[in-house]
C-alpha cells in the first residue's frame, strides 16, 4: 500500500538528518530468518559537480516532500526487548525499502540507550548496524565481545555468520573460513555450507565449491526455507563467478520469493547487464531510482539501449551525488566511481573512488570495477597491485577483465 500522506522536509531539517546514504548492498548477512545486507561508505570529495547548487534558502523553505514513512521517536522504548524489536524491525525496513532513514532511525534509538543497559542481542544488533555503516572495527568488537560472553545460543550463530560475512566483504578469507567453521560446528547445514563455500570458491576452488554446495542442497530436503534460498543466492554468486548460465536461474529463484532482496536484484540486473541483455536489466530496475546501485546499472542499461530516458537518469544521478557532497552526507564510492567510469567517461575519477572502495571492501563487484577503472586509465602500477592480491587468493573470476 502506498501511503498518500507527504512529509515537508525544510532546510532546518537537515541538520537533524542522519547523514548517510543509500546503503551499497556488498553482501549478504542474515538475521535468523531476516535475510540483511549492506553497507556504506564514506567517501572522498567529489569535485566534479556539474553545476552549482543553490544554496541560499531560508530556514522555512521547502526543498522537497518525503514520504511519511518515518517511525514516531519521541520516546525510546521503555525495556530492552522493545527496543531491540524496534532496531531489528528498522533495518530490516531499510534493507527492504531502500530507504536510508531507517538506518539513521537505528541508530538514534541505540545511541539513546545507556552502554550499561545493552545485552547481547542489542550489541549483535548494534554490530549489524555498524557494519551496514561501514564501520567494520566497531562491528568486530562488540561481536567478539559477544562470543566472549554470552550463553545465548541464538546470539552465538548470528555473531559468527555476521564476521564470516564481514571478513569475506573485507577479502580477509582466512578469518572467514574460521568463522564459517566455527558456524559450522554450532549452526550446521546450508547457511554454514554456503559460508564455507563462498570462502572456497573465493581462494581458487569455485569449481568444487559450487559442485559440493548443489550436492549439499539437493540431500538437504527438509532445509527451511530460509537456508534454501540462502544456499541458492549463494550458488548464483559462484555460478556468476564460474560464468554459469545457471547464474540467473538460482538468482531468479530467490527473487521470486524475496523480490525485495536487493543484494540479489542487483548481481542479477549487473549479470544481464554484462551479458548485455538490457530488456532483462531494464525490467529488473524498473521502479528502483531511489536505490544507488540499480539506477547506476539502470542509466547505463538505458544509455546503451539508445532510450530517451538515459540522460533524465543520469542527470538525477549527477544532481544525487552532487548533492550528498553539499550535505556532507556518506557516499558509496562503488556506485559513484562506475557513474564516472560508464557514463561519465572519467576513467581517472573512477579509478581514485574505485580503489579508495576496494580499501575496504573487495567483493568481486568491487574488484572488477577497480579492474576495469585501471585498465580505461591506463594505470599500470594499480593494476599490478590488483593482480598481486588475486595471486595471492589464487581468485579467478570469469567477469574480470582478461579472466583465463
Amino acid at each position: 500500500m502506498t501511503c498518500s500522506v507527504k512529509k515537508t522536509l525544510r532546510r532546518s531539517d537537515i541538520r537533524r538528518r542522519p547523514a548517510i546514504s543509500f546503503p551499497a548492498l556488498p553482501g549478504r548477512a542474515f538475521w535468523l530468518g531476516l535475510t540483511l545486507a549492506g553497507s556504506l561508505l564514506s567517501a572522498s570529495v567529489v569535485t566534479s559537480a556539474p553545476s552549482p547548487i543553490q544554496n541560499d534558502f531560508s530556514d522555512h523553505a521547502v526543498l522537497a516532500t518525503l514520504p511519511d514513512m518515518s517511525p514516531d521517536l519521541s520516546s525510546t522504548p521503555d525495556n530492552v526487548e522493545a527496543l531491540a524489536d524496534e532496531v531489528q524491525q528498522l533495518i530490516g525496513q531499510a534493507r527492504s525499502t531502500g530507504d536510508p532513514r531507517f538506518l539513521g532511525y537505528a541508530e538514534r534509538l541505540l545511541q539513546d540507550w545507556p552502554e550499561a543497559g545493552f545485552t547481547d542481542r542489542l550489541r549483535v544488533l548494534r554490530a549489524t548496524l555498524a557494519q551496514s555503516l561501514h564501520r567494520f572495527d566497531a562491528a568486530r568488537q562488540d561481536l567478539e565481545r559477544v562470543l566472549q560472553t554470552t550463553q545465548q545460543r541464538q546470539q552465538r550463530i548470528q555473531s559468527r555468520l555476521t564476521l564470516a560475512n564481514l571478513e569475506l566483504v573485507q577479502g580477509n578469507y582466512g578469518k572467514a573460513r574460521q568463522h564459517c567453521q566455527e558456524l559450522a560446528g554450532i549452526y550446521p547445514g546450508l547457511i554454514a555450507a554456503s559460508c564455507l563455500a563462498q570462502t572456497d570458491a573465493r581462494t581458487g576452488q569455485a569449481d568444487a565449491a559450487y559442485a559440493h554446495l548443489q550436492a549439499q542442497q539437493a540431500s538437504a530436503s527438509n532445509a527451511d526455507l530460509t537456508g534454501q534460498l540462502w544456499a541458492e543466492g549463494t550458488l548464483g554468486d559462484l555460478a556468476a563467478q564460474l560464468d554459469l548460465d545457471s547464474a540467473a536461474v538460482h538468482w531468479g529463484i530467490v527473487l521470486q520469493q524475496s523480490p525485495d532482496d536487493l543484494y540479489t536484484r542487483t548481481q542479477l540486473a549487473d549479470w544481464h547487464l554484462q551479458a548485455g541483455n538490457l530488456q532483462a536489466t531494464l525490467a529488473l530496475t524498473e521502479g528502483y531510482k531511489q536505490v544507488d546501485a540499480l539506477a547506476v546499472i539502470r542509466a547505463i542499461a538505458l544509455r546503451e539501449a539508445g532510450a530517451p530516458a538515459a540522460e533524465a537518469l543520469a542527470d538525477s544521478l549527477r544532481e544525487r551525488f552532487a548533492e550528498a557532497q553539499w550535505r556532507g552526507t556518506l557516499l558509496h564510492q562503488r556506485d559513484f566511481a562506475r557513474f564516472q567510469l560508464d557514463i561519465e567517461n572519467r576513467p581517472t575519477l573512477a579509478l581514485k573512488h574505485a580503489l579508495a572502495n576496494w580499501e575496504t571492501q573487495r567483493e568481486p563487484m568491487d574488484t572488477r570495477l577497480a579492474l576495469r577503472a585501471a585498465h580505461s586509465a591506463g594505470d599500470q602500477p594499480a593494476l599490478e597491485r590488483l593482480h598481486q592480491w588475486l595471486a595471492q587468493y589464487d581468485q579467478i573470476d570469469q567477469r574480470y577483465p582478461e579472466a583465463p
